[in-house]
């Protein structure tokens, strides 16, 4: 009898929390190019909720792909943050509904008691900032993953 691999688990959506920077990490990690079209990030100000429809590269199962000789996949996904109290950008023309994001980072700016600012980084010197009265942030997976059209997984040279 040998002892079980985590190949051998059920492979199961992802639906994680992050509740400090940590946390936040941990998503920005999992969301790393991930690439989504301007139409698809809401602000919701009455509710105090930003969120966005992603097409996230699934960079968990990267590993296991390449050892199995399969596909590499992605799956839509959804990043929402809540106590969201302001929403701006630079270099993103909201008006250019053609224009396709690719997120790079998500990190945290700490300001006082909890509050502070999470910083969207996208490709193209494009950046998205949610100023939040604390860290509540969720990556949610919504659909089956399919395979990446590119056939590849995302690379940044050093």
């Amino acid at each position: 009898m040998t002892d079980a691999s985590f190949e051998d688990g059920r492979e199961a959506p992802l639906n994680l929390g992050a509740e400090d920077a940590d946390d936040l990490q941990v998503i920005s990690t999992l969301a790393q190019d991930a690439i989504f079209p301007v139409t698809e990030m809401t602000w919701r100000a009455s509710q105090k909720r930003f969120g966005i429809l992603l097409n996230r590269f699934r960079w968990e199962d990267k590993d296991a792909a390449t050892r199995r000789g399969r596909a590499f996949e992605r799956v839509q996904s959804l990043l929402v943050f809540d106590n969201v109290l302001s929403v701006s950008s630079q270099g993103i023309d909201r008006k250019d509904k053609d224009m396709i994001l690719s997120l790079l980072s998500v990190d945290f700016e700490a300001g006082e008691d909890g509050a502070g600012q999470i910083v969207l980084t996208l490709a193209g010197d494009g950046a998205i900032r949610l100023s939040v009265e604390a860290i509540d942030a969720a990556l949610k997976d919504v659909t089956r993953p399919y395979r990446a059209p590119s056939g590849h997984a995302p690379e940044h040279p050093a």
